[in-house]
């Protein structure tokens, strides 16, 4: 088991409160344990966000070199909107 170590935190009176809430209802054992499960998952939605990011700047790299190489064509704006709406119109609804 990894080493266990005790911290203290200062949280507004809401959020204690829904920690309080959920031990008490039974949801978890100890507000630790709610605690806990937060923090994991703030690693695991930080990691998808890290993720993400680096495809952006992958992306924004790979944009800057077709620039700098000149693989570029003019930007017109109306025609991105009329793509747009193109493909608007060719889905069917949903019911």
């Amino acid at each position: 088991m990894s080493e266990i170590e005790r911290l203290t935190i200062t949280l507004p009176a809401d959020m204690a409160a829904i920690i309080k809430g959920a031990v008490a209802e039974g949801d978890y054992a100890s507000t630790s344990e709610v605690i806990r499960e937060a923090v994991r998952d703030w690693k695991m939605k930080r990691a998808l966000q890290l993720q993400e990011l680096s495809a952006l700047k992958t992306d924004i790299d790979k944009g800057l070199a077709d620039v700098a190489a000149g693989r570029v064509t003019q930007f017109d704006a109306n025609n991105i909107i009329a793509r747009g709406r193109n493909l608007l119109a060719s889905r069917t609804p949903s019911v």
